[in-house]
């Protein structure tokens, strides 16, 4: 069993209830009310601002061109791929520049980016790639099970956001992430591989206070 399998395994509750959360259901049916969403969005440009940040520290830790320049492309794809899907809908959503300059965010945002910081600053490459991943692949699952529901990926509002994370190129980019766990898990001493287990835990768990935050327009 490949080591990113067996992290599968260990979050697959906590990431069930993500489906099940009424933001994500919400997306997936259309029924989310716009306000919600519109909280989410700012929290979540937000989040990716310091999330594009510890994938720019993994360009600091790599000790391979070749992973130096994966870690510049997902820099590159969050700030010019990702973050284009939200200033879309926040020109939709009518946030304007001054809003977003002016946002401040929550504190179960501020606790996650910091812990997530705090990892990639003081661990290894291994422990840095590892907290970045629950958020790149749960992403990827929530769109692939919202795409099963007939009509969600052609929505006239939340349609898009759905396509964006079942794209191709946010495919490729979380494989890539995937490979690049398992490869640094290799030879790895148990006790290390069960420390790149909790740290996946506790962003999967961020995750979700992610969602319960955006749901109750929580700061």
């Amino acid at each position: 069993m490949k080591f990113s399998e067996s992290l599968y395994e260990s979050v697959e509750d906590i990431w069930q209830s993500y489906y099940e959360h009424p933001f994500v259901k919400g997306i997936g049916n259309g029924t989310l009310e716009i306000d919600k969403f519109k909280f989410y969005m700012i929290q979540d440009y937000l989040y990716l601002l310091d999330y594009a940040k510890v994938y720019a520290l993994g360009i600091v830790k790599a000790d391979t061109e070749e992973v130096m320049q994966g870690f510049s492309t997902m820099v590159n794809s969050i700030l010019n791929g990702e973050m284009s899907i939200h200033r879309s809908y926040m020109k939709r959503l009518g946030i304007t520049s001054e809003e977003l300059k002016n946002a401040k965010a929550s504190l179960d945002n501020i606790s996650y980016t910091h812990y997530m910081l705090a990892v990639s600053q003081m661990g290894t490459l291994a422990d840095l790639s590892v907290s970045l991943l629950s958020c790149m692949w749960s992403y990827l699952e929530i769109g692939k099970n919202l795409s099963a529901i007939p009509g969600s990926t052609e929505h006239e509002f939340y349609g898009e956001w759905v396509k964006g994370y079942i794209s191709k190129e946010y495919e490729e980019c979380t494989q890539w992430l995937i490979d690049l766990v398992d490869n640094l898990a290799e030879n790895m001493s148990e006790k290390e591989l069960q420390k790149l287990k909790e740290i996946f835990i506790n962003t999967s768990k961020y995750e979700y206070m992610f969602w319960k935050m955006s749901y109750n327009k929580g700061m």
